[in-house]
């Protein structure tokens, strides 16, 4: 499986990279902001993405739904400290399957992560 860490923060891609390793995933794209995450969806053809909201150039809601624009149903987990409800709502009805507030511990990003390939 290939998945797409699209994160501003260094630290940030670093911890979900591990985390992803750590839970059998060997292939790990990572992406620094959400135009980057656009072109990387494109070029990589990953099986998952975990998207902040809130990076430069373009904010992961916008990457989102230029990814949905361009036709592709690649599985969305933003991975994000906007935690309010109708930010969850935003990025529902923008295209994305799910939705993780950080902090949030390892085993928590690899459930969802399961939970949502195995409603696609």
């Amino acid at each position: 499986m290939k998945v797409l860490v699209a994160d501003d923060s260094a630290l940030m891609r670093h911890v979900l990279v591990k985390t992803l390793n750590e839970g059998g995933v060997q292939t790990v794209v990572q992406a620094m902001d959400g135009a980057m995450a656009v072109e990387k969806v494109a070029e990589e053809n990953p099986d998952l993405v975990l998207m902040d909201w809130i990076m430069p150039n373009m904010s992961g809601l916008e990457a989102v739904k230029e990814i949905r624009a361009s036709g592709n149903n690649v599985p969305i987990i933003m991975c994000t400290t906007e935690g309010e409800r109708n930010r969850i709502i935003d990025a529902i009805k923008a295209g994305a399957n799910d939705f993780v507030v950080k902090p949030f511990e390892p085993e928590t990003i690899m459930a969802k992560i399961k939970e949502t390939l195995a409603k696609v």
